[in-house]
């Protein structure tokens, strides 16, 4: 194997959603990429399951480390959901549980040198949340599994060729107000950098949204901006980064394909299209490559 691959884990999800068919998807499309190597984090039994039904039989192989093939798709099994709470459609505590249990797994793999990014599909809050895990979506769930302060794990959106990085994230909205302070839109702003450059920007251009319409509009729309995001944008500045603003958000901005869809789990119909999308970034895929052959055992 080449090393100029990028090995993406990528977790199924919750079980009973749309998840682990759309991954399944995902993977069998890739299927002799030169460029990704995806390995597919979640319980055999469920893809197994997917990979006859939504791959045409695809062939699932154990993922090691140091494996050439790339022929197969490839599996790190994660026994976390019982089969009797296998259901397609149905909300469980026992697959909420599961999807933790496989980001759990993905990120050893990262922090043990076997995976160099993770790619999460579709969750079901309702279903975390039913067993008993304090869950508000990845970001806060990837800070408590690694011990990253909250305020230091951002979530950024990419689509439609933008890319917007939130400081806060799912929650009230007097409180977001309360925590916005300069030394956190300082820290986005950072990340928000490395991220692109990740993701092969290579010299980043960053624009910080105001808090307030028109950014206050010199104290016309209050004076918020003048004592949070403008000294912010100078303390990024001197760092190097190049930033502009602060800025009204007067902007369209996108999403994520997500929703983890039960009203169509389990009958084949799921779009891996932004699984795939998000495989493509993660991997530098450019948009325009040709479709990968499969590859032949030598």
């Amino acid at each position: 194997m080449s090393e100029r691959f990028k090995t993406i884990a990528v977790t199924i999800g919750d079980p009973n959603g749309i998840g682990p068919e759309i991954a399944v998807k995902a993977a069998a499309e890739l299927l002799g990429s030169r460029q990704v190597r995806v390995v597919l984090v979640g319980d055999e039994h469920v893809l197994r399951r997917y990979a006859e039904g939504s791959a045409g039989g695809a062939e699932l192989k154990y993922f090691a480390d140091r494996s050439p093939s790339n022929d197969a798709i490839l599996l790190h099994p994660v026994e976390a959901l019982p089969p009797a709470h296998f259901r397609p459609g149905e909300i469980e505590a026992a697959a909420g549980r599961a999807t933790v249990r496989y980001v759990e797994a993905a990120l050893a793999l990262v922090r043990d040198g076997h995976a160099d990014a993770i790619v999460g599909c579709p969750h079901n809050e309702t279903s975390v949340k039913a067993a008993g895990i304090p869950f508000s979506g990845y970001p806060g769930l990837i800070a408590r599994l690694t011990g990253t302060p909250e305020d230091k794990v951002f979530m950024m959106l990419v689509g439609g060729g933008l890319r917007i990085l939130h400081a806060t994230l799912h929650e009230r909205i007097h409180r977001a107000l309360a925590r916005l302070k300069p030394e956190l839109i300082e820290a986005a702003g950072r990340a928000c950098a490395a991220t692109l450059k990740q993701l092969g920007v290579a010299k980043p251009r960053i624009g910080i949204f105001g808090i307030n319409p028109h950014a206050g509009e010199h104290g016309l729309f209050g004076d918020d901006d003048d004592h949070i995001t403008t000294p912010a944008v100078e303390r990024l500045r001197m760092a190097g980064i190049l930033v502009e603003g602060p800025v009204g958000a007067g902007v369209l901005f996108s999403s994520v394909g997500h929703g983890s869809a039960f009203d169509i789990a389990g009958h084949n119909k799921g779009d891996p299209a932004a699984v795939l999308r998000t495989l493509r970034l993660v991997g530098n895929i450019p948009a325009d490559a040709p479709a990968p052959t499969p590859a032949t055992a030598p």
